[in-house]
């Protein structure tokens, strides 16, 4: 069998024929469905860009020493999180880093990958394209399979919004580390906790004074709006980070000269940041009262780029359905991210305020029958 038919369907291809029903609503169809961005991309880190277009000769794989102490002095400035700018490592996208790292951590046939129940996909294509085995569990297993190589952790949560505390996270760094197992931190949306404060796997508070064994994930894709950059970086082990350097040499795993330059400038500003925030909490506002005045429920979300809806009387897909059929508003059915979502939908922020707006108001008018359970 080709390693392509041992990856499952592609998750955004699975609500096709949702989207489909979405787009015949006379109004335009509502997107809440994918993570990705809708609002312009700010000037500085445009201006940096294009003055460091005329970039002919090859980048460096480790980025520049700008980008890595801009990477390094965020971690530190808005998360208490103290890294060398030596042990900053800038990614073609984070989506890239987390499929292959399994790969990259020489993992195979008889390794266990350890993911929570409710995932972001890529998880466990990563362990796919190693050979590798998954094990979806929120809790850690006791003592565990006895060849747990790498545990994915991701707060705030994508789908859930749900944050981990750090005696949490601790607990999970101590139980790897006896096993010798790595910890990755997916933490693209740590910027966004809006009930709760998020925690890097890196901060003192989880895995005190020593980084070994654990890797924290940045993506600038929401904080920014680089999606379409294909932005982030991974920091942590030093030695880990290291062999990860050394392997993407070889592979030209490389970000562009003028998306290095344009990353390290989305890293030094601030305003940018919290002027997006806040366009997202003014969404997140409005969606969360539309939802809760037509009856539908809405569990954890207190971080995050979506909300976490569970209608009284339909499963995912019928939900989905649902709003996509008589609404034109397309969700994503909780069943993508693990079967444990069968009862939610997953309701993305990242959608123009005319557009949100519209879908509060077609969820108001639409009959979903939520109030009468």
């Amino acid at each position: 069998m080709t390693l392509a038919r041992r990856l499952p369907a592609y998750t955004w291809d699975r609500i096709a024929p949702l989207r489909e029903k979405a787009g015949l609503h006379p109004d335009g169809p509502v997107d809440l469905s994918m993570g990705t961005p809708v609002d312009p991309v700010p000037g500085p880190i445009r201006d940096a860009l294009a003055a460091a277009s005329d970039a002919p000769g090859y980048p460096a794989t480790w980025g520049t020493p700008r980008l890595r102490a801009a990477a390094a002095g965020w971690l530190a400035r808005a998360h208490g999180v103290p890294v060398s700018p030596h042990d900053v490592l800038p990614v073609v996208g984070t989506k890239e880093f987390i499929a292959w790292l399994p790969v990259m951590l020489e993992l195979g046939p008889g390794d266990v990958v350890l993911q929570p129940e409710l995932a972001y996909p890529t998880y466990d294509i990563g362990a796919r394209l190693a050979g590798a085995s998954v094990l979806a569990s929120d809790s850690l297993l006791g003592a565990g399979p006895a060849r747990v190589r790498l545990v994915w952790v991701n707060s705030p949560s994508n789908p859930t919004g749900r944050v981990l505390p750090a005696e949490h996270l601790r607990k999970v760094v101590a139980w790897a580390r006896e096993r010798g197992a790595v910890v990755a931190s997916d933490e693209c949306y740590i910027s966004l906790g809006w009930d709760a404060a998020p925690v890097s796997v890196l901060h003192p508070s989880v895995c005190g004074e020593s980084h070994d064994g654990v890797l924290a994930v940045h993506s600038l894709s929401k904080r920014s709006n680089l999606a379409g950059y294909r932005a982030g970086f991974v920091t942590g082990d030093p030695a880990l980070v290291a062999d990860l350097l050394a392997i993407r040499k070889q592979a030209g795993m490389i970000m562009p000269a003028p998306v290095q330059a344009a990353m390290a400038a989305a890293l030094g500003d601030e305003a940018h940041a919290a002027e997006q925030r806040e366009r997202y909490a003014a969404r997140r506002a409005v969606l969360r009262s539309a939802f809760a005045e037509a009856g539908w429920a809405i569990d954890h979300s207190e971080a995050g780029l979506y909300l976490w809806v569970r209608h009284p009387a339909h499963d995912c897909w019928s939900a989905a359905e649902l709003l996509a059929a008589e609404g034109g508003i397309l969700v994503a059915p909780g069943e993508l991210y693990g079967p444990a979502g069968k009862r939610h939908i997953r309701v993305a922020l990242t959608a123009t305020d005319e557009r949100v707006a519209a879908a509060a108001a077609r969820l108001r008018q639409l009959d979903c029958g939520a109030s009468r359970g």
